[in-house]
Parts: structure tokens; C-alpha cells; sequence
């Protein structure tokens, strides 16, 4: 019975989606380090922070990103959620990012773009 389990795991686990390792995306937003959170952003980003909203290119996304970090001082970040799509193509991860005198809530999307998993929509919200 047991080697009829271990057979099916062998079998299953290659086809079960694994999640993205997200250690270098909490690192920078633990440190509040928006140059290294940008090197995981797809050439366009839906970025929203606090109550503005837009679609951004990478590097314009990263200097809003290095600006709210400079008003708003990193602490600690943690992650309380990850999981992926239904469709297993993406991948998105829910967090608390400590800053400041006040605790938001992170949102991100990811999604596999060749080979590589990329940030297509970040939101950082009270």
C-alpha cells in the first residue's frame, strides 16, 4: 500500500504548480529597497498606491514606489497569504507591510513571463 502512494506522488508531484520563491520580492519590501521590488516588475505595472491608480512603465513605477518608501519608512513585511491562479498560470501574494507609524496591506500579481515570474499589478493600500 505504501509503494502504491509513494507511485502516485512520483506520478502527481511533477504536475502540481509550484509557487514562485517570492524571498528577493519580501526582502525588498522588508527593507523598503523600490530599486531591487523593480527588478521583479514586467515592462508595465498596475500600480496602486494608497488612493492613486494607473498603469505605469517599469521605471516610473519604481521611482512612485522609491517615493512612497522615502515618506513612509519600511519596517517589516509579512507575508499572510500566497497561492495561484486558477488557471495555475500566475501567481499573486497578500501581505502587512509595516511603515511609518501605519500598517498596510500588500497585494501582488505575478505571472510567468519567459521563464521568469514578473510583477504585473502591485498594491499597497491602508
Amino acid at each position: 500500500m505504501k509503494s502504491l502512494i509513494f507511485c502516485l506522488l512520483m506520478v502527481v508531484s511533477p504536475t502540481i504548480n509550484e509557487l514562485p520563491d517570492l524571498t528577493g520580492i519580501t526582502t525588498a519590501l522588508r527593507s523598503g529597497d523600490a530599486e531591487s521590488l523593480a527588478s521583479f516588475f514586467d515592462e508595465e505595472v498596475e500600480l496602486a498606491l494608497l488612493d492613486e491608480e494607473d498603469v505605469y512603465d517599469k521605471d516610473d513605477a519604481k521611482n512612485l514606489v522609491a517615493e512612497f518608501f522615502k515618506s513612509h519608512t519600511a519596517k517589516s513585511f509579512s507575508q499572510v497569504h500566497k497561492g495561484t491562479s486558477k488557471g495555475e498560470d500566475s501567481h499573486y501574494v497578500i501581505g502587512d507591510l509595516s511603515a511609518g507609524t501605519e500598517t498596510y496591506r500588500i497585494y501582488i500579481y505575478l505571472k510567468e513571463i519567459d521563464g521568469q515570474y514578473k510583477i504585473q499589478e502591485l498594491r499597497i493600500e491602508e
